[in-house]
């Protein structure tokens, strides 16, 4: 141990002895001063002898600090330091990064202090090194910022979303049948709208660890008047993460006119991100933005606001694009949903948005916003509309096999169903622009039973009223009266089933309900007398001769009657087992109906005159059917499968 003191007093010996020499010569003792001090840390101690020793340095006090600052600061700017090497004082050497920090803090002690101005070629030095250790420090601030960004995990903040497609139209103007879309839509529609991710998910991009020390480098640069250069690296580098951010979630840079070239499907998906995109960006990134951008600049009254605007606002005007495009791109029915889901993801994070740039350069971010939230608005009224005329207008020519519910009707039912999840926005929306004297007849029982109503609920019913006039005309192009009746029980009974299975209900109401259900069962009353009378008329005793007196009866009228019977059941069944009648309950209602009519007038017909013909040869040619056979028959009706009748030759016995 003895010896070990013994060799400090030798080196301490050794170095006071050169300093004294080399008194003479500033800028030589300054070098040996730097190399010495590099060779062995005991020899660090020699600040102390500057301090101490005035008359050795020939440096004041004053100019003996800012020496040894600026060697600190000369020390890590030597040649071998690069920007880009792998080692960096502020992740490797905590404790050196804090010795440049208090380097950089002495020399603006000193300049704040006016100590440095009596000495021209002092304070000239100061600004130097300032600027040096400014553009060492700016590098690591880069530095930092960049290689501590953490990856956006999009599952993290809301999951798988679903991939759903949907087509609402052909392209011959038959309306596709999207029922089955519908039953699997709505799970994703309301999932979708009621948000996938949580509120407390972070949106910081950033190490936490990293955060101080990015604070400690932008606190120096901002008391060192480099304030804007500290700035100007913070946007380009974030600017450059926020651009990434949108990448990862499917947000494209596309320009108007490349928005309004992409085929529905594909924009389809795009709406979708959009809106995901929305959510995610104001709530989440730019809430941890600017938690990030305080937390660096610390609210310094140096630092404006505008440096965040200018940072975030890009990927915003980069959102708000794509909803410009929406809104001024062609109208279409099977767009509407999706504006709609833009709009209220736009509206939910409008107070946000309006909280985050709330400066001056931010009003116009704000009010870009708000023109595109408007724009959605009026797109989704106008699409609404363009729906209304499609709905009136559609005028296909085609007869729908078996008389089965129409795709129109499907395809309305369906439609309107989803628009009722969007009632509050709808309301909001169209409450401008109802004028119930340009739309409604004053002779509308349905709107005078339901007096005052909301905008959306009189638009639906007018929507239901053209679906209904639009079915009356449809049913015309059917040759067969009957069949009419079958295509208008079927079409009204859907209607009805989806207005009671839905909001739709609480809507109309359950007198509009029971309304429909009369309709229906008026037109199967009709159904019955268009299908079945001439089958009835032949059972009748008029014209058979002898008011049922065996003796009288014309034997010739009476097979002619039995034949004309068999022939127009044969016909009935021939097609009305092709014709369809989805409804189980309406289906079986039907046939009872049928039966109730056929089965008892053909027993008493049967009845009363058959023994005239089963005496007599040939009797199995014209009474074929028992009323077993018939009732049989009767269950093969509706069922959209043409029958074919399989009757014995009966043998009549005598």
């Amino acid at each position: 141990m003895a010896a070990t003191d013994d060799g400090d007093e030798r080196v301490m010996a050794a170095a006071q002895k050169i300093v004294k020499s080399l008194g003479t010569s500033k800028n030589v003792t300054d070098d040996m001063i730097l190399i010495l001090s590099s060779f062995d840390n005991r020899l660090s101690t020699i600040t102390d002898l500057l301090t101490t020793n005035d008359g050795g340095s020939g440096l004041s006090q004053t100019e003996e600090r800012f020496v040894v600052a600026e060697k600190i600061i000369l020390r890590w700017d030597s040649n071998t330091y690069t920007p880009q090497r792998h080692s960096l004082p502020w992740e490797d050497s905590p404790e050196e990064a804090t010795e440049y920090l208090s380097a950089v803090d002495e020399i603006l002690d000193l300049i704040e202090d006016m100590s440095l101005s009596e000495d021209g070629e002092i304070s000239e030095r100061s600004k130097s090194v300032l600027h040096l250790a400014m553009s060492r420090l700016e590098d690591e601030f880069c530095l930092i910022l960049t290689r501590n960004t953490t990856p956006l995990d999009v599952e993290r903040l809301y999951g798988s979303i679903r991939r759903v497609s949907v087509s609402f139209a052909s392209n011959d103007g038959e309306i596709e049948d999207f029922e089955s879309f519908v039953e699997d839509e709505q799970e994703s529609f309301s999932e979708e709208r009621g948000g996938i991710f949580g509120d407390d998910q972070c949106g910081d991009l950033i190490d936490p660890d990293a955060v101080s020390d990015l604070k400690e480098i932008a606190d120096r640069m901002i008391r060192s008047g480099y304030a804007n250069e500290c700035c100007q690296v913070y946007r380009s580098v974030r600017r450059d993460v926020l651009d990434e951010c949108l990448s990862i979630l499917g947000v494209e840079k596309l320009s108007i006119e490349e928005a309004q070239k992409i085929e529905w499907r594909s924009l389809d998906e795009k709406m979708k991100k959009w809106i995901q995109a929305v959510k995610i960006v104001i709530r989440v990134l730019l809430t941890g933005e600017k938690r990030l951008f305080d937390q660096v600049f610390g609210r310094s009254e140096l630092i404006s606001e505008d440096c965040f605007t200018e940072t975030a606002k890009g990927c915003v005007i980069q959102l708000l694009n794509f909803g410009d495009a929406v809104v001024i791109g062609r109208r279409s029915p099977e767009k509407l949903f999706r504006i709609l889901d833009m709009y209220d993801a736009l509206a939910a994070v409008f107070p946000d948005l309006q909280s985050l740039f709330s400066n001056d350069l931010g009003d116009y971010v704000c009010s870009e916003a708000q023109g595109i939230l408007d724009g959605l608005g009026e797109a989704a009224k106008g699409t609404f509309a363009e729906f209304e005329t499609a709905v009136q207008s559609e005028t296909s020519r085609k007869p729908i096999q078996g008389g089965e519910i129409h795709p129109l009707t499907r395809y309305v039912m369906n439609y309107v169903r989803l628009l009722v999840d969007y009632s509050d926005t709808l309301n909001l929306l169209l409450a401008s622009k109802e004028d119930s004297s340009d739309s409604l007849e004053s002779n509308d029982d349905d709107i005078l039973r339901l007096g005052s109503i909301s905008p959306l609920a009189r638009r639906l019913l007018l929507l239901i009223s053209s679906l209904e006039s639009n079915l009356e005309e449809k049913s015309r192009l059917y040759e067969d009266g009957a069949m009419q009746y079958v295509f208008l029980m079927n079409n009204i009974l859907y209607i009805v089933q989806k207005v009671k299975d839905s909001e739709l209900g609480k809507i109309l109401g359950d007198q509009w309900v029971r309304k429909r259900r009369g309709q229906i069962r008026q037109y199967a009353t009709s159904y019955l007398r268009a299908s079945w009378s001439k089958v009835l008329s032949c059972l009748k005793d008029e014209g058979i001769g002898g008011g049922g007196s065996s003796s009288n009866v014309s034997k010739v009228a009476l097979k002619e009657r039995f034949k004309n019977f068999n022939l127009a059941f044969e016909e009935i069944y021939r097609n009305q087992t092709a014709w369809k009648v989805p409804d189980p309950q309406l289906r079986e209602e039907l046939r009872i109906s049928i039966s109730e009519k056929v089965l008892p007038a053909y027993r008493s017909f049967l009845g009363r005159f058959g023994s005239h013909l089963e005496s007599g040869r040939h009797a199995g040619k014209y009474i074929k059917y028992t009323q077993e056979d018939l009732e049989n028959y009767l269950l093969d009706l509706f069922e959209g499968s043409p029958g074919v009748l399989h009757h014995p030759r009966r043998k009549i016995s005598g």
